[in-house]
């Protein structure tokens, strides 16, 4: 079957979208996101006549296809892309041993230190404090002083998306999910994949399982083989390699239907009979926006105690597939095609989509979300007119979290530990 007629058709149903944009609906509040546009000081003492020298931490070993290596292959574009720019990486650090690296590296002349691990947060802060010329960015946390900023490249949406899917694909209604570690980072994503799932298919469950380590493809494995062997055919995940998508094409090889959602990089390589989408990060676009900034003498080791970037689809820092440029599978369009959800689905320009497919519904949710698949690349556009986290949302208590048209905003999202309705999971502190 070609899929001609359907692409041309959704570009212009999205495009149409566009043009209809508007403000958030009555009755909600906005996510906050972060967008760096303050006016800053030029008293950078990095001026245009000296290289940026920026230094890399990782918790994980670049070949990890996961965390770390999405985070190496943005700095290594980076890095070619500008003569003024010298880099380097030190690969599988500790949270112990952090302090100790960065002390090396900045007796070694680096300028600019990024650590990319949450666990890295408090170090990275004293570090910050002993060392007042130099600049430390520090990603996925939440402290800050004026010589360190944060900055993260957020995946809920993509999660949510993924979930839809899920939800659509399941035959057993068991869903699973592999988590490193139950910070609010991981719940988050965690909740947005499992609001998905129930928006499709409100008898499904997810059912969680915390591994306790970021990399640990044994761990990763042995939890994905429980979780198939109490009925879960769909997985998704939070580890570092491509090990859950291992595990999955290895079911399919023997015959068995066990899909999965890739992880950070793209893992369709692993698993093409089984990795039916995922979240592939562009950690690029916000390095490029931060050293560029600091080359410009924007930014420097006075001015970032405020400055937080917190980019997510529309800005072009997370992609939805687990393959560059292929938001789906070509191998599960039909499927998704086949599974509609009851109810109507307006989009921002007044179109009304009845009893949407799940295909379709994807799209357009991206669209509403500020990312536009044009059928060979993405544009994107500053708006969002929907958020997974929309009330009302119960937790799996019964509670009411989120009232009716209201959105979590973005401290409560960065403090989430509870579960919403449809998880099966460890018990939280929220």
């Amino acid at each position: 079957m070609s899929y001609k007629w359907l692409a041309i058709s959704l570009i212009l149903l999205l495009l149409g979208v566009v043009g209809g944009y508007s403000l958030a609906p009555k009755g909600t509040t906005q996510t906050v996101t972060q967008t760096v546009t303050q006016t800053v000081k030029e008293t950078s003492t990095l001026t245009q006549e000296k290289k940026v020298k920026a230094a890399f931490i990782y918790i994980g070993p670049i070949g990890d296809y996961g965390w770390s290596h999405a985070h190496h292959q943005a700095k290594e574009m980076i890095d070619k892309k500008y003569d003024w720019l010298e880099t380097t990486q030190v690969e599988s650090v500790t949270p112990a041993a952090s302090a100790g690296v960065m002390e090396q590296l900045i007796s070694q002349g680096y300028n600019v230190i990024f650590t990319t691990s949450f666990d890295f947060m408090d170090p990275t802060l004293e570090e910050a404090k002993k060392h007042p010329d130099i600049i430390f960015w520090h990603c996925s946390g939440y402290k800050r002083s004026a010589n360190m900023g944060t900055y993260f490249t957020e995946f809920y949406q993509a999660y949510y998306l993924n979930g839809l899917m899920a939800g659509a694909l399941t035959k057993t209604k068991k869903i699973g999910y592999v988590a490193a570690h139950l910070i609010p980072e991981v719940v988050r994503h965690i909740n947005a994949f499992a609001i998905g799932v129930n928006e499709v298919c409100p008898d499904c469950k997810v059912y969680v399982r915390e591994i306790g380590a970021w990399v640990d493809p044994t761990k990763a494995r042995q939890a994905a083989e429980a979780l198939i062997s109490e009925g879960v055919d769909v997985l998704a995940f939070t580890e570092d390699t491509p090990t859950v998508v291992q595990v999955a094409e290895e079911h399919f090889m023997r015959g068995e239907r066990v899909l999965a959602f890739g992880h950070y990089s793209p893992m369709k390589e692993y698993g093409k009979d089984v990795c039916v989408s995922g979240q592939i990060a562009h950690w690029e676009v916000i390095y490029d926006d931060i050293l560029s900034k600091i080359y410009a003498g924007s930014y420097t080791s006075e001015n970032l105690e405020n400055v937080d970037y917190w980019w997510k689809l529309k800005e072009g820092s997370v992609e939805l597939g687990c393959a560059y440029n292929e938001p789906v599978n070509p191998k599960f369009i039909d499927e998704l095609r086949s599974v509609r959800i009851k109810g109507d689905v307006q989009l921002p320009n007044g179109t009304v989509l009845k009893d949407p497919d799940v295909y379709t519904l994807v799209f357009a949710r991206l669209a509403q979300m500020g990312a536009i698949w044009t059928g060979n690349g993405w544009k994107y556009v500053n708006d969002e007119t929907f958020d997974p986290f929309t009330g009302p949302i119960y937790d799996n208590k019964g509670k009411l979290r989120v009232l009716p048209g209201q959105r979590i905003g973005h401290d409560e999202l960065w403090s989430m530990q509870w579960w919403v309705s449809n998880i099966v999971g460890p018990e939280l502190g929220g």
